[in-house]
Parts: structure tokens; C-alpha cells; sequence
């Protein structure tokens, strides 16, 4: 079972990661079952944080001691505090992961503490805002790079900006070779447009279980 590593940390915006965790636990349009993740909280440190929902969340390991492997992912989500200092050993976590072969997807601030370490300088990428990048990030040197989307994949690293979780979680998805094809799009499609026939798309696009006898 592959792994999801979900960094934890205090304001974490609960409804950024909420789809790309949902679909890669439940395993519910994936296709194959044993494509499902398994969910390991990340900490910083081993204290409890709350989210900006005020949910109380513990760590299960320190994210400096997680190894994840080709097909793994480091999910890092929005949250006020990605530009504190203290968020050091989490870049240099992130940095550790994108140099091999497992994936790294970042929503919102957590594009930001990328983008001030320097590895959004040579991939392609976006985040809330191109300005707010050049104003908040001295570090970040990659406005050539950046890309005026909702959520952008360079290689293993999936970005996007806070507004956009479904697009964050399409990219994942992708990324991942999760889905089969149809898959994907009718579930983007539905959680897009809202439109039922979206959804009796997503049902006739799963795999159909071997037939018996």
C-alpha cells in the first residue's frame, strides 16, 4: 500500500487537502483497489496542532523521519504559518523528496515557503498570486516559471493556489496514474459543473468487478 504523508501544522486550512485525502483513502474510484494510500500525520514536532477549523490533530512520526518511496506522497497544505522560520526542517524535508522519486503536492502557503527556499526557481508552477509571491518570498527567483493556473505539475511536484482544491486534487490524481482516464475527468467534470450526468459518467467509467461462475 502506497503512502500519503500529510504535514500537520497549527491553521492548517482543513478543506484544502479534503478531496486528494477523501479519494486516495477511500480508493473509491481508483483503478484498483490496492492503489488505496495509507495516511501517516507528519509533525514538525510530536505536538498536537489545531487546524483553522479547530480540529485537534496529533502527529504519528516527525516528517524529518519519513522516507517516502516512489509512488508515496508529501502532501503539504495551506496554512498562516508556512513562512515562520521555525518551517525550516519541513522545507528541507520537501526538498529531500523532490530530488527522488515520490511525489510533492502544495496548496497555497505552503507554495509560499517553497517558493522562499528556491525550489519553484527552475520548474514550472503557481501559487495564490505571481505579486504575492515576488512581495512575501525574497528567496523566490522563479517568476519565469510561474503559470497563471489554478494548479500546475512540473515533473513530481503538483502546485496550486488556495482557491482551488479540486484542481489541486486533479492534479494529484494525475500525476499519481491513479484513475483510469474517464475516471478522472467525469469526477473532475461533476466536481466542476455540479452536473448529475457527470456523476452517472463517473459510476459507468469504474472498473467492473470479474464476472463469477
Amino acid at each position: 500500500m502506497p503512502t500519503l504523508y500529510l504535514y500537520i501544522l497549527d491553521t492548517l486550512a482543513d478543506w484544502e487537502p479534503a478531496h486528494v485525502l477523501a479519494e486516495l483513502r477511500s480508493g473509491h474510484y481508483l483503478k484498483d483497489q490496492s492503489l488505496r494510500y495509507d495516511v501517516v500525520l507528519c509533525g514538525r514536532t510530536m505536538d498536537t496542532i489545531t487546524t483553522m477549523g479547530g480540529l485537534h490533530l496529533k502527529p504519528e512520526v516527525l516528517i524529518a523521519d519519513i522516507h517516502p518511496r516512489t509512488g508515496d506522497l508529501l502532501l503539504l497544505p495551506g496554512a498562516e504559518t508556512w513562512l515562520d522560520p521555525v518551517q525550516a526542517p519541513v522545507i528541507a524535508k520537501a526538498r529531500e523528496v523532490l530530488e527522488g522519486d515520490a511525489v510533492v503536492a502544495a496548496i497555497c502557503g505552503a507554495t509560499f515557503a517553497l517558493a522562499n527556499a528556491g525550489l519553484l526557481d527552475n520548474r514550472s508552477h503557481t501559487s495564490n498570486d505571481l505579486a504575492a509571491l515576488k512581495t512575501f518570498c525574497p528567496g523566490y527567483h522563479g517568476e519565469r516559471f510561474y503559470v497563471n493556473e489554478p494548479a500546475v505539475t512540473d515533473r513530481n511536484l503538483v502546485t496550486a493556489c488556495g482557491a482551488a482544491p479540486v484542481e489541486f486534487a486533479y492534479q494529484v490524481f494525475k500525476r499519481l496514474g491513479v484513475m483510469l482516464p474517464a475516471t478522472l475527468e467525469a469526477w473532475y467534470g461533476l466536481y466542476t459543473t455540479k452536473k448529475p450526468e457527470y456523476f452517472y459518467a463517473l459510476m459507468q467509467s469504474l472498473p467492473q468487478p470479474p464476472a463469477s461462475g
